[in-house]
């Protein structure tokens, strides 16, 4: 049997958070995805303190994608800000509850989440909207809708929001998950934004990057205040989320929306099963 040492561990560490941090940048996911089951699954940590150290690659993922994406106009600030209003408060509950909530169904919950994602995903099969917007007073008097240049040569493409009311609420829900699991609400942002929200996927993907790291900074502060961030977990994995996050930044507008789904959903699948095989087991 081979033996890990702490130095072979903390480069891997850095490499699964640099793939991590790739990833949740180009799919809005927050790279948390990535982090929990490898720690919980393949290094055995246990999955209170995986998801401490992934809510702060998560921090890590936003900061260092987003502000790239918001530079370039991806990013619908005023619905991330609306958005994460819901998504914070949500945090700050599940943070709360997560003591109570036993292992297994953390595990169970996770592959829940990701089951759902994948198939709202699926269904979802072109990210162009055939149907008209629907009214919507909120989105018209916050000035909620947008655009941003995911046309043809970089040529700006309008949205409008609709059921802003029913997304905030369906993110306090992200929120509390976001807590529980440590995975930045992105895998629910995503969905909602983008097939119920009428938001385009790039531009959800984006958003949610910019919106998550505030959502797991409220989580954060509580596992943090209870001794549940390893600094050796959690340093090497925000330095390799540095450059993942970047890299993922930089080719989200230059990637075909198509392939952006597919990597999401083949992500979401394969994590799904690993997940649902230990809630079971």
């Amino acid at each position: 049997m081979m033996v890990i040492t702490p130095l072979v561990f903390i480069i891997a560490l850095i490499v699964i958070a640099a793939v991590a941090g790739l990833l949740g940048s180009l799919v809005g996911l927050g790279g948390g995805i990535v982090v929990v089951p490898v720690l919980t699954l393949v290094f055995h940590v246990d999955i209170r303190l995986a998801v401490g150290a992934s809510l702060v690659t998560v921090v890590a993922t936003s900061a260092t994608g987003a502000s790239r994406l918001v530079r370039r106009g991806m990013v619908n600030v005023r619905l991330a800000l609306y958005l994460a209003i819901a998504t914070t408060l949500g945090a700050i509950v599940g943070a709360l509850l997560s003591r109570a909530v036993p292992t297994r169904f953390l595990f169970l919950l996770f592959a829940a989440i990701l089951v759902y994602s994948a198939v709202a995903m699926l269904r979802r099969r072109s990210g162009d909207r055939i149907e008209q917007p629907r009214d919507d007073r909120i989105a018209d008097a916050l000035q909620l809708h947008g655009a941003a240049p995911i046309g043809d040569g970089g040529v700006l493409v309008a949205h409008r929001v609709e059921r802003s009311l029913l997304g905030l609420v369906l993110m306090f829900g992200a929120g509390v998950v976001s807590a529980l699991l440590g995975i930045g609400s992105g895998a629910l942002n995503v969905p909602t934004m983008d097939m119920l929200m009428g938001v385009p996927l790039k531009v959800a993907s984006a958003t949610s990057s910019f919106m998550i790291g505030m959502t797991a900074a409220a989580s954060a502060a509580i596992y943090l205040s209870r001794g549940q961030i390893d600094p050796i977990l959690a340093g090497p994995i925000a330095v390799g989320v540095l450059g993942g996050a970047t890299l993922g930044a930089r080719l989200l507008t230059r990637v075909n929306v198509t392939v952006v789904r597919w990597v999401f959903i083949a992500v979401l699948v394969v994590v799904a099963v690993e997940m649902l095989q230990k809630g079971i087991g």
